[in-house]
C-alpha cells in the first residue's frame, strides 16, 4: 500500500512540476517580457511600459486577428461538416469496419505535421498530382491556380485539423442510444427532426470538444499559411513568429502571443459554460 501510495504521489507531483516548468513558468516569463520594451542590441530593455499592448490596437493587426478568427473558424466549421457525417458511419458501422475507419483517421498522426504539410505542395502545385489527374481525365485544359492562395491555405488547416474533429465526434455519437432515435420516428419524427432534436442534443459534448480541438490549433499554425499561402496570407501566427524571428521585438511578439492566449482562454471558458449547458440540456 505504501508502494502504491508513493507512486500515485509520485505522478501528481511530476505532472504537477512538469506542468509548472514547461507550461506555467515561460508563460509568465513571456508574460512579463510583453510589459518591457524592445532594445537594438539586449532585445529587451528592463522599462516598465504598455506600448506593445497599445500597439495591438493598430487597426492593421486587428484585421489581421479578425482574419486569423474568421479562417481559423472556417475551417472548424468545414470540418464540422465534413467530419460529423464521416463520424456517424464509424459509429454505426460493424465493429470491424469502424476498426479499420478509426485506424484510417489516426494514421496521419504517425507523420509529421510538417512533412504532411510539405506533402500537400505535390498534389497542389500546378504540376501536382491533383492537376495532372483532372487534366488527364479531360476536367480541366489548364493546371487550376491552387497554390499560394487562401484556397490552399483552408485545404491545408482541413486536411491537418479533420481527424481531431472526428474522433471527438466519434466517441460522442459512439455512446448515443440509437433506441432514442426509434423511440422518436414512432412518435411521428421524420429523420431530420429526430437528427435535429435528438442526435444533435446528445452529442453536443463532441460537437463542443471537436470544434474547440480545431479552433484553437488553427489561430496559431503559422506553418500552413507560409508553406500553402507562400507567406502572402498573414495570420496572426505568422506575425509572432515574425516578431521573435525577424523583426527581432520579443516584448511585441510576448503581447502578441499574452493576446492569443487570452482568446484561446475565452474560447476555452466558452467551451466549458457550453459543455454544462447542454449536460443540463440532455437530462431527462
Amino acid at each position: 500500500m505504501k508502494d502504491n501510495h508513493f507512486f500515485k504521489n509520485l505522478v501528481i507531483w511530476g505532472t504537477i512540476g512538469w506542468i509548472a516548468i514547461f507550461g506555467a513558468i515561460p508563460t509568465l516569463m513571456l508574460t512579463g517580457v510583453s510589459f518591457l520594451k524592445s532594445h537594438t542590441s539586449n532585445l529587451i530593455k528592463p522599462s516598465f511600459n504598455l506600448s506593445s499592448y497599445i500597439r495591438l490596437a493598430d487597426p492593421t493587426i486587428g484585421t489581421m486577428v479578425i482574419k486569423s478568427l474568421f479562417m481559423a473558424a472556417s475551417a472548424m466549421l468545414l470540418c464540422l461538416l465534413i467530419g460529423y457525417p464521416f463520424a456517424y458511419i464509424i459509429a454505426r458501422a460493424e465493429k470491424r469496419h469502424s476498426r479499420r475507419m478509426l485506424l484510417l483517421v489516426m494514421i496521419p498522426f504517425w507523420t509529421n505535421t510538417l512533412i504532411r504539410t510539405y506533402a500537400l505542395v505535390a498534389v497542389l502545385k500546378a504540376d501536382g498530382v491533383l492537376n495532372k489527374t483532372l487534366m488527364f481525365l479531360g476536367l480541366i485544359d489548364t493546371p487550376l491556380k491552387i497554390m499560394y492562395t487562401q484556397t490552399a491555405v483552408f485545404i491545408g488547416l482541413i486536411y491537418t485539423l479533420l481527424p481531431f474533429m472526428i474522433l471527438p465526434l466519434y466517441a460522442a455519437i459512439e455512446k448515443l442510444d440509437f433506441r432514442l432515435l426509434e423511440a422518436s420516428r414512432d412518435l411521428g419524427a421524420n429523420r431530420w427532426k429526430s437528427f435535429r432534436k435528438v442526435t444533435i442534443p446528445l452529442t453536443m459534448p463532441g460537437i463542443i470538444s471537436g470544434c474547440m480541438l480545431v479552433f484553437l490549433p488553427a489561430l496559431g499554425m503559422f506553418y500552413i499559411p507560409d508553406i500553402l499561402g507562400g507567406a502572402r496570407t498573414m495570420l496572426l501566427g505568422n506575425y509572432i513568429r515574425d516578431q521573435f524571428l525577424t523583426s527581432q521585438d520579443i516584448p511585441m511578439g510576448a503581447a502578441a502571443s499574452v493576446a492569443l492566449t487570452l482568446i484561446m482562454g475565452l474560447m476555452l471558458l466558452t467551451y466549458y459554460r457550453s459543455l454544462k449547458n447542454s449536460g443540463r440540456t440532455i437530462r431527462p
